[in-house]
């Protein structure tokens, strides 16, 4: 199909000590379950893709079979919306081309303060919400979140 990448993760980017587990989450967690355990193929902003490479942003998003949103209050606060989430949506909402995962890192309450194409895709197919305190060990890639993200990944593919 043409595709690099089985997901392209974004997240908020914050500087501040709240989001120390997020990246956390992002950089390691996320790679060793989905990654090492699964056999998955993530782009993650700051690993793969560095800073200031706009037009290749646009293209890997292009060459991933789905798109993983982390969502944290952080999104709620966040005026700006990052040059990839822009493409992100433009690809998901205007061309219909691309499947997201909309991962729920902390509870959010009321989505009303997150941008409308947030709520939107949110109303069409709800989150997958993780449980675990953010000090805790990872969960186990058998449990119900770890499922419930694999059900919406696409088919593994096998590298030789």
């Amino acid at each position: 199909d043409g595709k690099i990448y089985d997901a392209y993760v974004i997240y908020p980017k914050s500087h501040t000590s709240e989001a120390n587990f997020v990246e956390y989450f992002v950089y390691q967690i996320l790679p060793d379950v989905l990654e090492n355990e699964c056999g998955y193929k993530l782009c993650i902003f700051g690993r793969d893709i560095c800073p200031g490479e706009g037009n290749a942003i646009e293209k890997t998003i292009q060459k991933s079979r789905r798109l993983i949103i982390i969502l944290t209050l952080q999104s709620i606060h966040c005026e700006d919306l990052a040059y990839d989430q822009h493409i992100a949506f433009y690809n998901v909402l205007i061309q219909n081309d691309m499947k997201v995962i909309l991962l729920e890192m902390e509870a959010i309450g009321s989505y009303e303060k997150l941008q409308e194409s947030l709520r939107y895709l949110i109303k069409q197919q709800g989150t997958i919400k993780w449980k675990e305190m953010p000090t805790g060990h990872p969960q186990s890639s058998n449990s119900k979140f770890w499922k419930h993200v694999r059900y919406h990944m696409p088919l593994a593919q096998k590298t030789s």
